[in-house]
C-alpha cells in the first residue's frame, strides 16, 4: 500500500502510470500463468489464481516497492515433482505450509541470511532449473505423447523414445510461435511478446489445423470464468510431518526467488526494499491461495522489470496487475481452451533459455576455480537429482572449500629481531646459526579458525619440545578466533606455564581479544603479558631470559646479544619495526 505520507504527492499522475504499467503487466502474465500452471502438472486455470489472489495479497503485504508476484519458472520442477510424487491435494497443504514457513522467516529476521547463499550455488540451480523447463517443453513443441516423470533424465530417455512420432502440425504451430516470440520485440515494444505468439499460434492452429494437434480444451476441459469458491485442506499432524521436507524446497526456493527480484528492482529503481518484511508477505500469499486450488507464488523477475519499465510508481501497479489478469479471466476464459499446448511450448523455452544465465554459468566455470566445482556439482544435482539436495549439497561445499582457502591464508611463522643493512632490527625468518633457544618469536597471520586451528598448533609443537622460557605470540595479523582456536592456544599457554615458561601476546585485535576475555584465556595468560606492540614484549622477555647462556650457546638471538642484554632501552628504540 502507498505511504501515507506519499499520498498527496501520489495524485492523479502517479495513479495513471499505475494503471498503465499494470495493465501491461497482467496482459504478461496470462499466457505466463497458463504455461506455468501446465508445466507444474496442474490445470491451467490454477495459474490464474495464483496471479490474481496471491499476486494481489503479497504486493499489499509484501516489502518490495515494485515486486511482482505469482506462479514463476523456477518452481516447475519442483512443483511437477511434488505433484508426481505426492498428489495435487498435498501439493495445496505443501504450499500452505511453505507459507507458515516464510513468515516465520520474516517474524525471525532471517531475510538477510539469502544473501549468505554463494552465487556459484544459485546459477547453479537456476541454470539446472532452465534445463528441465526446456527438455520437459520439447515434447509438447514436437506434439509427442509422452508421460511426464519426476526425475530430468526419465523425461529425456522418453522424449527419446517418441522421437519418430512428431506431429507437424504441433511443429509448425510452435515454430510459428517461437519466430513471433523472437521477433515482435524487434518490431515493436509495445505489444507483449509472449501475447503476440500465443495470440498468432492460437488463430493459426484454429484456423488451419482443428483437432489435429492438442489444446488446453482437449487436454484440461475448459477454464471457468469466474474465481473459485473456498475449499478446505485435509491438514492433518501426519499430514504436515509428510508434507514438512517439499514444503521446506517452495519456502527456500520462494525466499531466494523473491529477494533476488527484489534485489533485481533495487537496482532498477534506486529504492530499498525491506527483506523481512517482504517474506511474510510472501508467507501471506501462499497461506491463502491454497484454499482457493491455487500453486505456490513467489517474486518473478521479469514481471518486475515489466512493471519498472513500464512507469510503475508504488504497489498499486502489481495490485492492478492482479485486477486486469481477473477481468480477462472472467471475460475471455471460454476462448482459452482453443489455445494449442504447442503454442505454450515456446513461451516457456524462451523464459527458459532467458533465466539460464548462461552468461554467468560460463564465466564461472571458465575461471577453473573451486567456485567452478560448486557451479557444476549444484548444476548437475538439479538434473539428476532434485532442488533441495542440490542446494544443500551444493552450499556444503562451498562452505568447505572456503574453509579450506582461508585455512590456506593462515601462516605461523617464527621469526628473530635480525639487522638489516646495519641500520635497524626487523622481523625475519629464523636460520641454522641464527636463532635462540630461550625465546621463541612466531608471527601468526589469518584467522586462528577450526580450519586452520590444527596448523597453528603444529608449528607451536617445535617451541613446546624443547621448552623455551620465553614463547611471543604476534598476533596483529590475526583478524578473528573462534572457540577451536581458542582452545588450541590455551593448551598451548598451560603447557608453558606447567613448565614454568611464559607465554606473551602482542597486537590483540579486538574480535580475538573479546573471545579471550569472555572464555577467561585473557585472565590466564595475565594482562601483564599482553603488550600492543612487540618491542615492548621483547623488552620484557629479555628480563626473563638467563643472559649468560643465551650469549654463550652457539646460535645467537641477535647479533651483539650481549650488548642488547645489557641496554633495555636500545632495544626498545630498535625494535620498533617488529610490530
Amino acid at each position: 500500500m502507498l505511504d501515507p505520507k506519499n499520498i498527496r504527492s501520489y495524485g492523479l499522475t502517479g495513479l495513471s502510470k499505475d494503471v498503465y504499467a499494470g495493465i501491461i503487466v497482467g496482459i504478461v502474465a496470462i499466457p505466463l500463468g497458463l504455461a506455468f500452471a501446465i508445466a507444474s502438472g496442474v490445470k491451467p486455470e490454477y495459474g490464474l489464481y495464483t496471479t490474481i489472489i496471491a499476486g494481489f495479497f503479497i504486493s499489499l503485504f509484501g516489502g518490495a516497492k515494485f515486486q511482482v508476484s505469482g506462479p514463476t519458472g523456477a518452481f516447475i520442477p519442483v512443483l511437477l515433482a511434488i505433484v508426481i510424487q505426492y498428489g495435487y491435494e498435498n501439493l495445496l497443504i505443501a504450499g500452505f505450509l511453505s507459507g507458515i514457513i516464510l513468515i516465520i522467516m520474516g517474524v525471525l529476521r532471517l531475510g538477510v541470511l539469502i544473501k549468505f547463499i554463494p552465487r556459484p550455488v544459485t546459477i547453479g540451480f537456476t541454470a539446472g532449473i532452465a534445463v528441465v523447463i526446456f527438455t520437459g517443453q520439447v515434447a509438447n513443441f514436437l506434439g509427442l505423447n509422452v508421460e511426464n516423470h519426476e526425475k530430468f533424465y526419465l523425461n529425456v530417455v522418453e522424449i527419446a523414445k517418441n522421437i519418430t512420432s512428431i506431429n507437424p502440425y504441433s511443429l509448425i504451430t510452435a515454430a510459428l510461435g517461437l519466430v513471433t516470440i523472437l521477433f515482435t520485440p524487434k518490431i515493436t515494444k509495445k505489444i507483449p511478446s509472449p501475447i503476440a505468439g500465443l495470440v498468432i499460434s492460437t488463430i493459426v492452429a484454429y484456423l488451419f489445423f482443428g483437432d489435429l494437434q492438442t489444446t488446453i480444451g482437449s487436454a484440461y476441459g475448459g477454464i471457468p470464468s469466474v474465481l473459485p469458491s473456498f475449499m478446505f485442506l485435509d491438514i492433518s499432524y501426519e499430514k504436515i510431518t509428510f508434507l514438512l521436507r517439499p514444503a521446506l524446497v517452495i519456502a527456500m526456493l520462494a525466499a531466494i526467488e523473491s529477494l533476488l527480484s527484489a534485489v533485481v528492482a533495487d537496482g532498477m529503481t534506486g529504492s530499498k526494499h525491506n527483506s523481512n518484511k517482504e517474506l511474510i508477505g510472501q508467507g501471506i500469499g501462499n497461506m491463502i491461495i491454497p484454499f482457493f486450488g491455487g500453486i505456490p507464488a513467489t517474486g518473478a523477475i521479469a514481471r518486475t522489470a515489466t512493471n519498472i519499465k513500464g512507469g510503475a510508481v508504488s504497489k498499486v501497479s502489481a495490485l492492478i496487475h492482479a485486477l486486469v489478469v481477473l477481468i480477462v479471466l472472467i471475460t475471455f476464459a471460454p476462448y482459452a481452451s482453443n489455445i494449442p499446448l504447442a503454442g505454450i511450448a515456446p513461451i516457456l523455452m524462451v523464459i527458459a533459455w532467458n533465466m539460464s544465465e548462461r552468461k554467468q554459468f560460463m564465466h564461472i566455470l571458465k575461471s577453473k576455480t573451486a567456485d567452478s566445482l560448486v557451479l557444476l556439482t549444484t548444476f548437475l544435482l538439479t538434473l539428476l537429482t532434485s532442488l533441495i539436495t542440490a542446494v544443500e549439497i551444493g552450499i556444503i561445499l562451498a562452505v568447505v572449500l572456503f574453509v579450506k582457502r582461508m585455512a590456506e591464508m593462515t601462516s605461523v611463522t617464527k621469526v628473530l629481531p635480525d639487522h638489516e643493512h646495519n641500520k635497524k632490527l626487523v622481523p625475519n625468518m629464523v636460520y641454522e646459526g641464527h636463532d635462540c633457544p630461550q625465546l621463541s618469536i612466531y608471527t601468526i597471520e589469518g584467522p586462528l579458525f577450526f580450519g586452520a586451528a590444527s596448523l597453528f598448533t603444529k608449528s607451536i609443537m617445535e617451541a613446546i619440545n624443547y621448552r623455551p622460557k620465553v614463547l611471543l605470540l604476534r598476533m596483529g595479523r590475526v583478524p578473528l578466533i573462534d572457540t577451536t582456536g581458542e582452545s588450541n592456544l590455551r593448551s598451548i599457554v598451560n603447557h608453558f606455564k606447567e613448565g614454568g615458561g611464559a607465554v606473551l601476546l602482542t597486537g590483540l585485535k579486538k574480535q580475538p581479544e573479546e573471545v579471550l576475555r569472555n572464555t577467561g584465556l585473557y585472565q590466564l595468560i595475565g594482562e601483564k603479558n599482553i603488550y600492543n606492540h612487540a618491542e615492548e614484549a621483547i623488552s620484557q622477555a629479555l628480563t626473563k631470559i638467563d643472559k649468560e647462556s643465551c650469549c654463550s650457546c652457539k646460535y645467537y638471538a641477535f647479533k651483539e646479544c650481549s650488548g642488547l642484554a645489557k641496554e633495555p632501552a636500545r632495544v626498545e628504540t630498535k625494535l620498533a619495526a617488529t610490530r
